[in-house]
């Protein structure tokens, strides 16, 4: 059985002390791809690092994360953009997407004006691209759908990840036609409702993700997230669909396979 760990942060210092041990593990759970957004210029080194250690375990993508948007984030744009398009500069790497971007107004609505504009520029270069965009929404649907309503074309997809939405906000994401729903660790959480809004939506509209090292799912909720709990994700999935974990790894791998265009 393999999977894919569509959304994480295994390259941040959480994981200075044990990172090949992480990856042992991940493997052991078959979890054989990491998908690894960006979050902000800062880290773009550690990106390339990971990538050239884990050559082929590692996919990375470039972005600016709306938490990261503040009063330089027009010069931020400029980096984020230079790296993006000209990767031979940073050595044999290739970028699978742009993220993660979109819009955050949990800790902070004074940048929200700014979090739009960036978010439009980076769709715009993925259009531009062909890549797949990795979107982050917290507290801000309504307003990143007004966006997205807005941007939507035949060249606009991808993932909205750690999607903790409704029934009806799911739907709408889907009737864009290019998105997939990145579903971790909050799908095991006892009363988040998600398992009931999952449910009812077919697997060939769904990925797998942890967002490492963040939300780990049950039983090791406020602790370390990693990505071999991709597979704890899997099994609880699989549960809800009354499947077997293989039918969601391999519809699963074919979706991101479809979005990542593998």
């Amino acid at each position: 059985m393999n999977l894919s760990d569509t959304h994480n942060h295994f390259y941040t210092d959480a994981f200075d002390e044990d990172r090949d041990y992480v990856v042992q593990r991940a493997v052991e759970q078959g979890v054989k791809r990491f998908f690894l957004p960006n979050i902000d210029s800062g880290y773009t080194d550690r990106l390339v690092q990971m990538n050239q250690k884990y050559p082929d375990l590692t996919f990375p993508m470039m972005g600016l994360h709306p938490c990261s948007v503040k009063e330089d984030y027009r010069e931020e744009l400029k980096r984020i953009e230079n790296d993006l398009f000209n990767p031979s500069r940073l050595g044999d790497i290739t970028w699978f997407g742009v993220g993660e971007i979109g819009l955050d107004l949990y800790w902070d609505k004074s940048f929200f004006a700014q979090q739009q504009e960036a978010f439009r520029v980076q769709c715009e270069w993925a259009k531009e691209l062909g890549l797949p965009i990795i979107i982050h929404v917290r507290e801000a649907f309504d307003e990143i759908f007004d966006l997205v309503d807005e941007l939507n074309d035949d060249r606009l997809f991808g993932i909205f990840h750690c999607f903790t939405g409704n029934e009806a906000q799911a739907q709408h994401i889907l009737e864009y036609g290019g998105f997939k729903l990145g579903i971790g660790g909050v799908l095991t959480f006892k009363n988040s409702g998600l398992d009931k809004v999952v449910k009812n939506i077919s697997l060939e509209h769904l990925v797998l993700e942890t967002d490492s090292p963040y939300l780990a799912p049950h039983p090791y909720r406020g602790k370390r997230n990693e990505p071999s709990y991709t597979s704890i994700v899997a099994q609880k999935l699989a549960d809800i669909k009354e499947v077997d974990i293989s039918v969601v790894a391999e519809q699963t791998e074919r979706n991101t396979n479809e979005i990542f265009r593998l």
